[in-house]
């Protein structure tokens, strides 16, 4: 039996064929176990040798049980080690990485431009007051935009501002000309969204005051924008249109060509020439803050676009909404292009 046992215990592959091999000799009704029980039959005389040679048995095929197990679990551990093994030499992976919204490459993309022209880049709060959103800016009491179809009111009377205008007046009564500076932050209309509007969105706006300015002036930087975006070969079209801060005020577009070969106008945003009234409003903030009347007669250009337009165009988006979804799929796409 002790042979046979040792021989089957040392042709254990696994840990689980040494446990059937130990159950069927030395377990509670293995066959060493079986012998012992029958020591209580033998004459007394017979039954302490016949012991002794069982037990013998038992220590030997109990020693070859912990010396397979040994060697068994050794090589479980060497096996686990080995798959867990980290090869050095093996490429490294690549991992997912971030990259630009579209809307903020397409503000990079502004911003370097009017940078290389001079310009400071300057932002302001997004909680105005009515009269720097409104008043100041040369829009009465009863113009339409004050309506709440178009504007967030807050309960303390403040609102959300619509445009990034307000922060002419601000810099004005902190800076005395000339000066150059673009405003870039988010503006709220209270209006349906669709595929092309959203109640939340993104403006550039722009601001030059200085002796002499001129309509020239606005327009030799608009072009210089559209060569910035769309090349040398871009054009620019003014026509006239209204806006209450400034006089005359204009409409530009620019002649773009999209990816499918298809050309035709552009229209980008709005721009003018500041008007006598809000350089009045600056002095009246000024004054009452104990600064210089230093405006009125001043002469000066403003311009505002939106960002979502161009990016909707240059990365091909259809709607508008899909920038502010934050959803993985659509974002993603853009994930090499914008770096």
């Amino acid at each position: 039996m002790q042979h046979e046992a040792i021989t089957e215990i040392q042709a254990a592959q696994t840990l689980d064929d040494l446990q059937g091999v130990k159950t069927r000799y030395v377990g509670k009704s293995g066959l060493v176990t079986k012998e012992l029980g029958t020591l209580g039959r033998l004459p007394p005389e017979e039954r302490k040798a016949r012991g002794a040679e069982i037990n013998a048995v038992r220590q030997a095929i109990d020693a070859a049980l912990t010396e397979r197990e040994g060697v068994l679990k050794r090589a479980a551990l060497d096996a686990k080690l080995s798959s867990e093994a980290i090869d050095v030499t093996l490429p490294g992976l690549g991992l997912p990485s971030g990259g630009l919204h579209p809307i903020n490459r397409v503000y990079d993309e502004l911003i370097g431009i009017y940078e290389r022209l001079g310009y400071a880049v300057v932002e302001g709060p997004e909680v105005e007051d009515e009269h720097y959103n409104f008043e100041a800016l040369n829009v009465p009491w009863y113009h339409p935009a004050r309506d709440l179809q178009d504007t967030f009111w807050l309960e303390d009377g403040r609102l959300l501002r619509t445009h990034t205008s307000p922060m002419q007046i601000r810099y004005m009564v902190e800076h005395e000309p000339a000066l150059k500076v673009v405003v870039r932050g988010k503006v709220y209309r209270y209006e349906a969204t669709d595929a092309t509007h959203e109640s939340m969105f993104h403006q550039l706006e722009g601001l030059v005051v200085g002796e002499g300015i001129s309509m020239a002036d606005l327009k030799g930087t608009i072009a210089e924008m559209a060569r910035g975006l769309y090349g040398a070969s871009a054009k620019v079209r003014f026509q006239p249109s209204y806006y209450p801060f400034v006089e005359p005020g204009a409409d530009f577009a620019v002649w773009w060509e999209n990816p499918r070969g298809e050309s035709k106008w552009l229209e980008l945003g709005g721009c003018g020439m500041i008007h006598p009234n809000v350089f009045k409003a600056v002095d009246d903030l000024r004054e009452a803050q104990g600064k210089a009347r230093v405006y009125e007669g001043q002469t000066g250009f403003a311009f505002g676009l939106g960002p979502e337009r161009i990016a909707m165009l240059k990365y091909g988006v259809p709607d508008i909404r899909y920038f502010y979804a934050n959803d993985p799929r659509v974002l993603g796409q853009f994930r090499g292009e914008l770096g």
